[in-house]
């Protein structure tokens, strides 16, 4: 396999515990768990990418391995002190003895992610041989920006937004809307804010410089793991995707659940 797709999964989330095994209605009205609705959208990506792609979940808790066994998704075990995704995924592929040249890492509270958006990650990685690390980003509708606004109003801790260079690489990362637009969803007729899906394509030695850090003062106070790598002078390329017609949205808190099952039936996902 030179791509694996690993879904890092923790039952003791700070905002959200047991939140990979929270049930999420869909247009049929069925209960299926995050995991369950997360393992399927990495299976739509490795249907659609093609090529001999591995998909594991990687978690340390046997509540979510056993929901994991019972959707038939292959585990790899962790242990607890992995501080974040990236760090459970840096260890799945070292206890597995995994060996692929690109690693992604499909964070396991973003059920309604397109599987294009997978696979322009993998294409991106495939193309650019000395990227070591690239994400994707989205451009924000103007009821996103409103959602986000909104969420830091009321004092919850919700999506990320991205700014990047003219060379595709991101500059800060932040749960803050950035660029500042004074509460407006739109400025010059263009929304200038760009949402950073959590979802990552590494290289290997990547995963390894990554595990040799230790956690700066800005993934600290943001707590947004991606900014190690900034923070130590390594680039994050970005690739801006679109989904026209879907929904995307991550589940950080509970509050997020009505408004991913809308979204879900908006799109006829059972």
């Amino acid at each position: 396999m030179d791509t694996v797709i690993i879904i890092p999964a923790r039952y003791a989330s700070t905002r959200y515990p047991a939140k990979p095994l929270a049930l999420l209605k869909g247009a049929g009205g069925i209960g299926r768990s995050l995991l369950e609705r997360s393992v399927t959208a990495g299976r739509r990506a490795v249907e659609e990418a093609g090529g001999a792609i591995g998909l594991y979940v990687a978690t340390d808790d046997t509540r979510i391995a056993e929901e994991a066994q019972r959707i038939g998704a292959e585990v790899i075990m962790t242990s607890e002190t992995a501080r974040n995704g990236t760090e459970r995924v840096a260890e799945a592929v070292k206890n597995a003895g995994l060996s692929p040249e690109i690693v992604v890492n499909l964070q396991g509270d973003a059920p309604l992610t397109p599987p294009s958006f997978v696979t322009a990650l993998i294409r991106h990685m495939r193309e650019k041989p000395a990227t070591g690390i690239a994400t994707p980003i989205l451009r924000c509708d103007a009821e996103a920006v409103q959602n986000f606004i909104a969420d830091r109003a009321a004092g919850r801790v919700g999506a990320t937004t991205v700014v990047a260079n003219r060379l595709g690489q991101a500059l800060y990362f932040s749960k803050e809307v950035i660029p500042f637009t004074n509460g407006k969803g739109v400025v010059d007729g263009q929304v200038p804010v760009f949402h950073h899906v959590g979802l990552y394509a590494y290289r290997p030695a990547a995963l390894t410089a990554y595990g040799s850090w230790q956690p700066g003062p800005l993934e600290t106070l943001e707590g947004l793991e991606q900014l190690r790598f900034l923070e130590n002078g390594h680039p994050v390329d970005v690739v801006e995707v679109s989904a026209p017609g879907a929904k995307f949205w991550e589940l950080n808190n509970p509050s997020d659940v009505p408004l991913i099952e809308g979204y879900l039936k908006q799109m006829g996902w059972d």
